[in-house]
């Protein structure tokens, strides 16, 4: 029996295709042994600089496999995809992660749970890196649940912040029922194919003649909207408001980027790889969901005062954005979304990690009267907030702009004038709140300004403003550097076109 055991086939593992990941399960390790064998006092510096070595180290990683992965090809039994996609994905998913450390340092946090905190980030990455290379359904729905249970715990770690257990649980349920519907609709699939690997599933559509099989389409359908779900895409956007205002703003700051990476191009390796059939459906149900989001993003920020809501429409709307470069299905979509999420990642890390600046100063939540003349108080953030704004709006300078423009590119060769004119008109109205925030922090009128609270100057933080600083240095070197940033998005598009 034993011999048996011992005797069963096991596939090549290819542990420098898993490297990304195993070094933050490794960080997350270590900084959770912080918990238990080191004083109070000592936890929070050491679970930080343990969490940035592993997102440090993931970044190092994926970028030698990125290099070194110039003909992607399954490995471990096809379970996962070792090629630039995945290598450049991760890359974003732990420079996120990284700017999410130095926004955490100071968050008021008790020093009880604080070592867990790091691991549980660290965890959050590592799932996610290993979510960017799956290519089949089975690892989808693994690599999936595995950072959504870290996120679930995150948003809800600090028992003392209100709203903070009420994020949690609703981001739990509502997570829970779209994590349904990608597993209904996975079932659904391989129920009509009876395949799992991502490739396979598109030979046995083509060879049995699938393309209008009720059950596939169904199944197709679920697992769109289940990846919709982490995208924060409208409709499905429902959780991500209240979820953003009431989690901790550096958890908030980490969801608003890394999470919308990874489901926005696991979506476009999904049904470019898996159902090219079946493109004259997905491609107009994708630029559908695209132009709900666009709508619902940019009319409920308008009505928004608290910061972090507003900030929160503004990641659906992005999210409209990004999954028209899916919809349009060519190499120039796969190349704008791509670049796209490097400067946005950048620009919404670093948008909430001045929020979180800000909440720490007033012990209160960031509204726009709140940040009346933070511009001239704190010159730093208040500048780097405005290029976030800026950039968000699609501004020259910064790397939204560049962003935008391939994303117009790659609709107009498609041939949708119809979704180009849809999204220079919601970019236009976009333009009321994020100037709003700029006029908040820079150009208050006298009669509004008050005597400021005796308190002395407010505290350096020296570690958020050097994540705000690397976010800035991002957004507006991403306008510069385009053609480098361009070339990295191309030959990781040309992995699956």
């Amino acid at each position: 029996m034993i011999v048996g055991l011992f005797s069963v086939p096991t596939p090549h593992i290819d542990w420098f295709a898993l490297s990304a990941s195993l070094c933050l399960l490794a960080a997350g390790g270590v900084s959770l042994l912080a918990a238990v064998l080191l004083p109070r006092r000592w936890r929070r510096p050491f679970g930080a600089a343990v969490c940035a070595l592993g997102f440090a180290a993931a970044i190092v990683f994926a970028a030698l496999l990125y290099s070194h992965s110039a003909d992607g090809h399954g490995v471990i039994a096809g379970a996962i995809q070792r090629d630039r996609l995945g290598a450049l994905t991760q890359i974003i998913i732990a420079g996120a992660g990284l700017l999410a450390v130095g926004t955490s340092y100071s968050e008021p946090m008790p020093d009880d749970h604080i070592a867990e905190y790091y691991a549980l980030l660290a965890w959050a990455g590592a799932g996610m890196a290993f979510l960017a290379t799956a290519s089949s359904l089975m690892t989808l729905f693994l690599g999936l649940e595995w950072f959504s249970i870290s996120l679930y715990i995150l948003c809800a770690i600090d028992v003392d912040l209100v709203g903070s257990l009420e994020a949690g649980l609703k981001y739990l349920i509502v997570g829970g029922f779209g994590s349904a519907m990608l597993l209904f609709g996975s079932a659904l699939v391989y129920g009509a194919t009876g395949k799992l690997r991502f490739d396979e599933i598109a030979h046995a559509i083509q060879a049995q003649g699938l393309t209008h099989d009720a059950l596939l389409v169904a199944g197709l359908a679920l697992v769109i909207g289940g990846l919709g779900f982490k995208a924060s895409a409208a409709p499905f956007h429902m959780w991500t408001p209240d979820v953003y205002e009431g989690a901790p703003t550096p958890v908030t700051a980490f969801m608003s980027a890394a999470p919308k990476t990874v489901a926005l191009v696991l979506m476009l390796r999904v049904l470019v790889t898996a159902f090219p059939a079946e493109a004259h459906l997905w491609t107009v149900t994708i630029a559908v969901i695209a132009v709900c989001s666009l709508a619902v993003g940019n009319l409920a920020a308008l009505v928004q005062r608290n910061v972090k809501r507003m900030l929160a429409y503004s990641s659906i709307s992005h999210a409209g954005f990004m999954l028209i470069a899916i919809s349009a299905n060519n190499a120039l979509g796969g190349r704008a979304l791509l670049y796209y999420l490097i400067p946005y990642s950048a620009m919404s890390v670093g948008s909430f990690a001045v929020v979180a600046a800000r909440e720490r100063e007033l012990n209160a939540p960031v509204t726009f009267g709140g940040l009346a003349g933070f511009g001239w108080e704190r010159p730093l953030l208040g500048i780097s907030m405005a290029v976030f704004m800026l950039g968000f709006a699609g501004f020259p300078l910064t790397g939204g702009f560049v962003g935008k423009f391939y994303v117009f590119s790659a609709a107009y060769e498609q041939g949708w004038i119809w979704l180009v004119i849809v999204v220079v008109v919601a970019t236009a109205v976009s333009l009321y709140y994020y100037l709003g925030i700029i006029r908040a922090m820079f150009m208050r009128p006298v009669e509004e300004l008050q005597l400021a609270p005796v308190g002395g100057s407010p505290p350096q933080e020296r570690l958020l403003q050097g994540a705000v600083a690397a976010a800035l240095v991002v957004t507006v070197g991403s306008f510069f550097a385009v053609e480098p940033l361009i070339e990295a998005a191309k030959h990781a598009a040309d992995a699956i076109f």
